[in-house]
C-alpha cells in the first residue's frame, strides 16, 4: 500500500502499476489540456448530492454506485487522487473513499501544480476505462451530521475546525441565510495549509501550525466549511496527522441556512 501522503517524484515510479486507480479532479478543461498519464477524470459535481440548502453533502448510494462503476472502481485497487487547487477536491475525493471503506488511497502532494513545476510527464490521451460491478455500502464513522455538531458544541471532547475564511467566520461575507460560526469552532482557513510558494503543497510543519490554532490531537475533531469542498483538505490533513476526525458534510449551508441552529459572530 502506498503512503496517503505521496511527493509527485515519489509517485511517478509507480505510474505503471496496474492495480493503480488514478483519478484526475480538476477542471475539466484542464484535464482536457494535459493530466498525469494514465488519469480518469472525476467531476467535482460528482462528489456531492447537489440538493439546496446542503448542497455539498453525500449523494446517495445509488449514484455513488454509478460513480464507482464508471471508473473501474474495485476495492483492492490502491487509489491516487490529485486536483489543481491544492487538495480540497482531492481531499474530499478521499474523504469518500472513507465514506465507503475503501483503505488504499493517496493523494499526490501540489496535485498538477507540483507536477507541473517538476517536469514529470503529462499526455491528453484519454485512459481506456472497464466499468465494474459495484454495490457500495457507507460507513458512518467519517461522517458529521447537524445532530453531532449540536452535541459536539457541549463535549469539552470535540472540536470544530472551522475551514472558511476569516470573513465568513466573523460574519462579514454571508453565504448563506445567516453569517458567523458555529458556537466555540476554531478557524483556521484552508488557504493557510497550503504552501503558496510551493506549488500549493501542503505547508511543512503541519502539525505545529493547527498546535498553534489549538487544534490539538486529544480532541475529536469535526471539520466544516461551507458545502465540504474547502474541508476536504483539512479533513485530508487531519487524517494524515492521525486525528479522529469526521467530516460535517452538511457545512454552513445547512448551518447557516437553519433558522434555530446555534450562531456566534
Amino acid at each position: 500500500m502506498l503512503p496517503l501522503i505521496m511527493e509527485p517524484e515519489e509517485f511517478e515510479s509507480h505510474l505503471d502499476d496496474q492495480n493503480l486507480l488514478l483519478i484526475d479532479l480538476c477542471l475539466l478543461q484542464n484535464y482536457s489540456i494535459r493530466h498525469l498519464p494514465g488519469a480518469i477524470h472525476v467531476s467535482r459535481a460528482d462528489l456531492v448530492s447537489g440538493i439546496k440548502p446542503a448542497t455539498g453533502k453525500l449523494p446517495d448510494i445509488q449514484r455513488l454506485n454509478s460513480l464507482f462503476s464508471s471508473i473501474g472502481y474495485d476495492k483492492d485497487r490502491q487509489i491516487v487522487a490529485y486536483d489543481d487547487e491544492g487538495g480540497g477536491c482531492a481531499g474530499r475525493f478521499i474523504w469518500t473513499l472513507d465514506v465507503i471503506g475503501h483503505s488504499k488511497s493517496s493523494y499526490v502532494n501540489g496535485g498538477l501544480l507540483s507536477w507541473r513545476a517538476a517536469k514529470l510527464p503529462l499526455t491528453s490521451e484519454l485512459p481506456m476505462i472497464t466499468p465494474t460491478d459495484v454495490n457500495l455500502e457507507i460507513d458512518c464513522t467519517f461522517i458529521a451530521e447537524m445532530k453531532d455538531v449540536l452535541a459536539g458544541i457541549e463535549d469539552p471532547d470535540i472540536l470544530i475546525w472551522d475551514a472558511r475564511s476569516a470573513e465568513e467566520y466573523k460574519g462579514t461575507r454571508v453565504f448563506a441565510n445567516r453569517g458567523g460560526h458555529i458556537p466555540g469552532a476554531i478557524n483556521l482557513d484552508w488557504l493557510d495549509t497550503m504552501d503558496r510558494q510551493n506549488n500549493l503543497k501542503l505547508m511543512p510543519q503541519m502539525q505545529a501550525l493547527l498546535d498553534s490554532h489549538g487544534i490539538t490531537q486529544d480532541k475529536s475533531i469535526i471539520t466544516h466549511c461551507q458545502t465540504h469542498h474547502r474541508s476536504g483538505l483539512t479533513y485530508l490533513i487531519g487524517k494524515m496527522l492521525g486525528y479522529d476526525i469526521r467530516a460535517y458534510h452538511g457545512s454552513w449551508s445547512e448551518w447557516g441556512n437553519d433558522p434555530d441552529t446555534p450562531i456566534e459572530t
